[in-house]
């Protein structure tokens, strides 16, 4: 699956087959939301608006925004109100300002009870208000009050100096004379109009007289993130990691699920394949145990990774398959003889095709079925055997899995006749009466029979 893409019918398979397991680990992750929600005191956030007159620049409001959330404010909001074992350290972290729309500067303050979040965006917003119009009275320059209170008596000096040459200009009865008097009244109105726009300029006219509009609500709900939330987000969090899990796994699987890989690996020659039927393979059906039970329970003691079994055909048409099978089989052989069965150890689905296998060789041909262990391959010494067969299903064992048994099959010195791949399927509702003429009686040894040699 390393190089499949990721398609919908991968992630509904992965839901039908995992759910059980995705559903207890969005009920753990749900309860570790829940155990967050219980460490983190609850918070209550409300907000107090401050309106800034005149005309600011947007850089000049987010100035103001830091200065509302400075140490100096947020020290005199922390002695203010008093409260035991907060500081202004702490307030720092509770306290945020930003730039609305309309010159306003909105505070936010955060608190474990709604009456201290309203109490200290009141006291911010105070706060900020008086330090502000402190840093407009300290700020002011007594030397450029100086010169314009001596350039507004300059001015007004010129505006006497205009009346008086208006008056002897006369009253207007010569074209010369409205002229003058006309100009004259030009240059006042725009010595006034100066005197305006630089008393709007000034600093104590455009950067004071901020105004706290109103008291802060105070607030009904907690700030998220709130127990609900944790308790959604742990499940959801857990849910996405296992779900991702699963897929990070099987795109780094190395098993192999072609035909070709798996005889290559062997260094084989594929003899067919042969239908399983039954709905759930589960490893060993003699396993017990606590963690047998709970890999029930949850569903994990049936692979997901491989394709859902396709249904098969009646039970003539899978023992033809068989019986074509151990024709090939027979061709195979040089001389008559034992032939070793060798499946692997926990391949369920091999396993019974092995037991089908040998129900279809009957007094023929005698077949010995061993279970190796693919972590450490170990096969019976040859006695009258004439080659082995390996029986195992697809998608089950990787390259370095299947080139141990392999060895350990030449090093037993067992000639590999066969590849044989075993498939699960679903067998028709309407079965067949008829059962093989063998399967009451298969004629075959089942042995973990590893002391009579090594590999």
């Amino acid at each position: 699956m390393s190089d499949d893409t990721i398609r919908l019918v991968t992630v509904g398979r992965i839901l039908r087959r995992r759910g059980r397991f995705l559903v207890l680990l969005a009920m753990v992750g749900a309860l570790v939301g829940y155990g967050t929600s219980l460490l983190l005191p609850p918070r209550y956030t409300t907000s107090a608006s401050v309106l800034l007159p005149g005309s600011w620049e947007e850089r000049e409001l987010l100035t103001q925004t830091q200065v509302a959330t400075s140490s100096v404010v947020v020290d005199r909001v922390a002695a203010a109100l008093g409260w035991a074992g907060v500081d202004g350290l702490e307030l720092k972290e509770r306290v945020t300002a930003e730039a609305a729309d309309g010159n306003i500067i909105k505070i936010s303050g955060t608190a474990d009870t709604p009456e201290r979040a309203q109490q200290l965006s009141d006291q911010v917003a105070r706060q900020f208000v008086a330090f502000a119009s402190n840093i407009v009275g300290d700020s002011s320059d007594p030397e450029a009050a100086a010169r314009t209170e001596a350039l507004r008596k300059t001015v007004a000096q010129t505006n006497r100096r205009i009346t008086e040459l208006a008056d002897e200009a006369g009253p207007g009865r010569s074209v010369e004379s409205v002229q003058t008097r006309t100009e004259l009244a030009k240059l006042r109105t725009s010595l006034q109009e100066a005197i305006d726009k630089l008393d709007q300029a000034g600093p104590a006219t455009s950067k004071a007289g901020m105004v706290v509009m109103g008291s802060a609500a105070r607030p009904t709900g907690e700030a998220p993130p709130t127990r609900p939330q944790l308790v959604a987000a742990g499940a959801a969090l857990f849910f996405l990691v296992a779900f991702i899990g699963h897929l990070a796994a099987a795109r780094m699987s190395r098993r192999l699920r072609t035909e070709p890989e798996i005889a290559a690996a062997l260094g084989s020659a594929l003899l067919g394949t042969v239908d399983v039927p039954g709905e759930r393979f589960t490893h060993r059906p003699e396993a017990r145990g606590p963690r047998t039970w709970i890999r029930r329970l949850l569903g994990t003691d049936v692979r997901w990774d491989v394709p859902a079994p396709r249904t098969s055909g009646d039970e003539a048409s899978r023992q033809i398959r068989y019986r074509r099978l151990y024709a090939r089989l027979q061709d195979r052989i040089a001389a008559p003889g034992r032939i070793l069965v060798v499946v692997p150890d926990g391949d369920e689905i091999a396993r019974r095709a092995a037991a089908q296998l040998v129900a279809e060789a009957g007094g023929d041909l005698t077949l010995r079925v061993v279970e190796v262990s693919v972590s450490r391959p170990m096969v019976p010494d040859r006695d009258k055997e004439s080659g082995a067969l390996v029986v195992l299903s697809v998608g089950s064992w990787t390259a370095g899995e299947l080139a141990g048994v392999a060895e350990a099959c030449a090093d037993a010195r067992h000639e590999l006749v066969g590849v044989v791949l075993a498939g699960p399927v679903r067998a028709p509702s309407a079965r067949s009466a008829g059962r093989s003429r063998h399967a009451g009686t298969p004629a075959f040894v089942m042995a973990n029979d590893t002391t009579e040699g090594s590999g």
